[in-house]
């Protein structure tokens, strides 16, 4: 094991992606929940509970609103479910996406939370704004709310330490007096809010090194102490699959990627496929282009390939944690995925401070 992974936290982030097919008995199958919501929510409480016992570090969850392949629409809610069901792992969101909502009830959320769980919640936050032109009038929300993310955050830390101005008369129970550690996504303009509210960035190790490494840089270049954070503190996020040989861990990403490619073709993501469905499609140009660069850039291998590529990852951008954010359909293989992780990273009880 490498020195820097050792030295490395690594945490989990679960999206609560549906497996088509999975459908729970009581629930009719020609539905929406047929489609394996429920049960992919009972998926994401029992890896919650594996990720305990492995010693990874976090346990995040996400919001997607109306998307066909994803149960997580409410992650304050989830949160809470797998926070009941763990106890020492950190429990948060990645992320609560702001614009979405109101700061007070934000605040509201997470100090019910951090009350019901004291010191173990995590507060990610973003700054996207529903996935449709449908999702954001059904939210009352449009494109434009995502640039007040930065007045939104401020007025959310301030229910809690008790100096937003925005609604003097206004206080958060039991949020205010309560801390509760924000992150902030690096969505957009996300690595500057971050740098300027003096909070920790979690950035996402795709579409290019460079890219990530630029935003890193001018993150640390710009960042302000803050009550939260002295110094800055950066999580790289990403998919990781480990495997007994390379193409079973190559196998691990399909499902995935085919849903992405799909989305940017269809404009929705579908429930997870197996791989061999993946494998045997016959994919326009277009469709095998975007699946192609959905496999770019993800680490995937052996566990000493994994090793390697993770120790390039975090050792170019400083990485202090890396957050895995890894989907697919054969919950065996992806279980298997990160006990193989686990004990590459050398994690467990010591690493968890």
């Amino acid at each position: 094991m490498s020195s820097t992974i050792a030295t490395t936290r690594f945490s989990v982030l679960d999206r609560s992606r549906i497996r088509a097919g999975h459908s729970a008995p009581q629930v009719p199958r020609d539905t929406a929940a047929g489609h394996g919501g429920p049960q992919a929510l009972r998926d994401t409480v029992a890896l919650a509970r594996e990720a305990e016992r492995l010693g990874y570090h976090r346990f995040w969850v996400s919001e997607h609103h109306s998307v066909p392949g994803v149960a997580g629409s409410a992650p304050a809610v989830l949160a809470a479910a797998v926070a009941s069901a763990t106890s020492s792992i950190r429990v948060g969101t990645g992320g609560v996406m702001l614009p979405n909502h109101q700061p007070l009830v934000v605040a509201e959320q997470f100090g019910v939370l951090e009350s019901l769980f004291p010191g173990r919640i995590d507060m990610g936050l973003g700054r996207s704004v529903g996935f449709t032109d449908g999702i954001r009038k059904a939210l009352g929300r449009g494109k434009e709310d995502a640039d007040d993310f930065g007045a939104q955050l401020a007025e959310l830390l301030g229910y809690f330490d008790g100096s937003q101005r925005a609604h003097p008369q206004v206080h958060a129970r039991p949020a205010e007096g309560l801390t509760v550690p924000a992150f902030v996504l690096a969505t957009g303009k996300g690595a500057r809010v971050a740098a300027e509210a003096g909070l920790p960035l979690v950035i996402a190790n795709v579409r290019g090194e460079d890219a990530m490494l630029r935003a890193i840089d001018g993150y640390r270049t710009s960042f302000r102490p803050s009550a939260q954070r002295e110094h800055p503190y950066v999580i790289v996020s990403g998919t990781v699959a480990v495997a007994e040989t390379t193409e079973e861990a190559r196998r691990i990403l399909l499902p995935e990627a085919w849903s992405t490619a799909y989305s940017r073709t269809r404009g929705e993501f579908p429930p997870l496929t197996p791989a061999e469905d993946v494998l045997s499609r016959t994919m326009t140009d277009r469709e095998r282009t975007l699946f192609d660069e959905a496999l770019r850039g993800q680490v995937y291998g052996t566990e000493e390939e994994v090793a390697d590529a993770l120790e390039k990852v975090i050792g170019h951008s400083g990485a202090d944690e890396f957050l895995v954010t890894t989907s697919t359909y054969d919950r065996a293989a992806l279980l298997d995925s990160y006990r193989r992780l686990a004990r590459l990273a050398g994690l467990g009880e010591d690493r968890r401070a």
